[in-house]
């Protein structure tokens, strides 16, 4: 039997995890501290309708914003109403969709599960992780996997597909040299792999080489099938070579968080490397303007690393590191 489990890292303004199956990762996933998460019950108040009687902007008790739909019978502006998150907010590179939510009045607010209680119920075996302990995230190849879900990037064999987070759809454009149908099959496993790992969720889009035989379409569309895990929904493979995956979308999948924000993802790298570096005394985080200046916009984050190493924590800027290159000392 494959040894699979999850590693867990509640980190600074983040938590991590990674489910590993003979040491491989195969799920990666990000929980951002502060986020409004899917299964949150709350009272909010509703002080816009949108469209009459079926969509409208809600407030949470901390004064947040989501978007309820549909809206109860009879409610007006003004009135509380029970309501459920279904959806969490999601980052795009030129706005936020506000988390969505729906009207749950037989139930009793409550918060939403966190990333660990979800691990936790997995079925899996779950070991916390520790900044004093080995690095068991990055042997296991965690920043590689960051690093592929920010550029949209994963090779496999005989090929390589690129992942991009558009407003209407995630979309996998399926890129490599030789004939269609061995490809379009090993593409296949690599889409379905690649779905799972990065958590790619609510519409996905699949471009296979073309294949001019229906059969052919249908044996790719059959290793899409064998690769897969979870519940979704899928159409075939048309014949421009254009396959659509549907999934329960409940937040945003690794990328839709790294792409659209690359200085907060690498503010987040630099915070974890800060941690396990950790000496004795005053610690330096030396790193670009703009990564600087959005740790600045964090105190907390700041604080919180000078809690957990014992020391003050100063910021110097060096406009001639990369974004990536910040470094603790």
């Amino acid at each position: 039997m494959p040894s699979a489990e999850w590693l867990y890292e509640q980190g600074i303004g983040e938590n991590r995890a990674i489910l590993t199956i003979n040491g491989a990762i195969v799920e990666a996933r990000i929980e951002r501290h502060g986020m409004i998460q899917a299964g949150l019950v709350a009272v909010a108040r509703l002080v816009k309708q949108l469209v009459p009687g079926k969509r409208g902007i809600a407030i949470l008790p901390d004064g947040r914003e989501i978007l309820l739909a549909p809206l109860p019978n009879g409610a007006t502006e003004g009135a509380d109403v029970t309501v459920e998150i279904r959806r969490a907010a999601i980052g795009e590179r030129t706005r936020d969709k506000l988390p969505m939510a729906r009207p749950a009045r037989d139930k009793t607010p409550q918060p939403a599960p966190t990333l660990l209680d979800r691990i936790m119920g997995s079925g899996f075996a779950v070991r916390q992780c520790h900044a004093h302990e080995a690095d068991h995230f990055a042997q296991a190849g965690w920043y590689e996997i960051l690093e592929s879900a920010r550029t949209g990037h994963m090779d496999f064999a005989g090929g390589s597909l690129i992942i991009s987070v558009t407003p209407a759809m995630t979309v996998i454009d399926v890129d490599g040299e030789g004939p269609a149908k061995p490809l379009s099959l090993a593409a296949a496993s690599a889409c379905a792999k690649a779905i799972r790992l990065f958590d790619l969720q609510g519409s996905i889009g699949i471009d296979f080489p073309g294949m001019e035989s229906k059969a052919d379409r249908q044996v790719a569309a059959e290793a899409f099938d064998d690769a897969m895990a979870g519940d979704y929904e899928r159409t075939g493979i048309n014949g421009f070579g254009f396959m659509q995956i549907v999934r329960r979308r409940t937040g945003p999948s690794l990328p839709e968080l790294l792409q659209p924000d690359q200085i907060g993802g690498y503010a987040f790298e630099l915070l974890r490397r800060a941690e396990r570096e950790a000496g004795s005394g005053e610690m330096q985080l030396t790193a670009h303007p703009k990564l600087v200046q959005r740790l600045e916009q964090h105190p907390d984050w700041l604080a919180e690393l000078a809690r957990r190493t014992g020391g003050a924590v100063r910021l110097r800027s060096d406009p001639k590191l990369s974004i990536a290159g910040g470094y603790a000392g």
